[in-house]
């Protein structure tokens, strides 16, 4: 019985601050300093439980763009699972882009916590590196790119997404700039069964 309430009370912490981290996001996106108290009211959880989570403005903004970068790392697999290599890499793409954006309207307080108690350290790409690279391997293996295309490259290549601003009609342009990094991994690719067939 006492295994099966510690359980619940890790669960229950576990929904505590995942909901925490969603209305963080929602709110610091539209206001970069909105007030810890406001998002821990609209989260549903008290002071003691939210700072418990997140001592400081620094460490909530910090965790957003950690699990903002999970969710998109993780989604490659899934990508893959349910379509072709190449489709896969395309919606992983998209969701990439989507992950840019809201990395953009976080960019002002990612700039406000970078100023008080020394600075934001920005965390590694190491996920998103290692999700491309899987989705790259996937098309490698399956002919559908040009050979010898690193995570690196792919990155580098539509690093154009950074450039785009949240508050324009950024998505007709980013799926224009996405299909035309397609059509380049597309262009010189072996075909169906790969670099042996």
């Amino acid at each position: 019985m006492q295994h099966e309430d510690n359980a619940k009370l890790r669960s229950d912490a576990q929904r505590n601050r995942e909901r925490i981290l969603e209305v963080a996001l929602a709110e610091l996106t539209l206001c970069p300093d909105a007030p810890l108290s406001a998002i821990a009211r609209k989260a549903g959880v008290g002071q003691g439980t939210f700072y418990r989570n997140f001592p400081h403005r620094e460490a909530l903004v910090l965790e957003i763009y950690r699990h903002e970068m999970r969710q998109v790392a993780d989604s490659a697999a899934q990508l893959l699972d349910e379509l072709p290599p190449d489709r896969a890499l395309r919606a992983w793409m998209d969701r990439l882009a989507e992950f840019a954006m809201a990395k953009a309207g976080l960019a002002d307080a990612m700039r406000l916590a970078a100023g008080k108690r020394g600075g934001l350290a920005k965390p590694a790409h190491t996920p998103v590196t290692d999700a491309a690279d899987l989705l790259l391997r996937a098309n490698d293996a399956v002919g559908s790119i040009r050979p010898g295309m690193t995570a690196d490259d792919l990155i580098l290549a539509i690093g154009g997404l950074w450039q785009l601003g949240p508050a324009d009609d950024w998505r007709p342009r980013a799926a224009r700039l996405l299909d035309l990094v397609m059509d380049g991994l597309r262009a010189g690719a072996p075909g169906p069964g790969g670099p042996a067939a």
